[in-house]
């Protein structure tokens, strides 16, 4: 019998820690937000194929000498899922955003080093992306996303 209860005892205290641990949609990068980092994120083009809905990942950078600017301010997706992925090498904290159309994709904010990463689902038109840390935007870290 004090076997049994033993045994009772153990699970009760090993099934709501197996509960805890965070969200499996999370990719590691830590620290919140909506798009987190990860080491996976140095796609530059097309990934083709997958989910219905295709996908294609955008790279761009933050300038490293820690000018308020992106290393591109244009880019072009087709229709799907798409997913802007910024490098930080820049000692100011940086982020990406894509906004317009009814979309609206905030990623982490990071700072050097770190990987900030907005995806969403486009249709056909012109969006913006741009770095959301107040007054980034205002001082011209912006690009125009245009999808085909």
């Amino acid at each position: 019998m004090r076997a049994l209860s033993l045994i009772v005892l153990l699970c009760a205290f090993a099934i709501p820690v197996a509960g805890c641990g965070g969200d499996d949609d999370d990719s590691g990068g830590g620290g919140g937000g909506s798009g987190s980092s990860s080491s996976g994120a140095t796609n530059t083009e097309s990934s083709g194929g997958g989910a219905a809905s295709g996908g294609e990942t955008l790279k761009i950078a933050a300038d490293p000498s820690g000018a308020l600017k992106f290393d591109k301010s244009s880019l072009t997706a087709k229709a799907g899922k798409v997913t802007i992925v910024m490098d930080n090498p820049s000692d100011v904290p940086h982020a990406v955003e894509i906004e317009g159309n009814g979309v609206e994709a905030e990623g982490e904010t990071v700072t050097k080093g770190g990987v900030s990463k907005a995806s969403a689902e486009v249709k056909p038109g012109e969006y913006e992306f741009y770095c959301p840390v107040d007054g980034h935007k205002q001082a011209g870290m912006e690009g125009t996303l245009t999808v085909k």
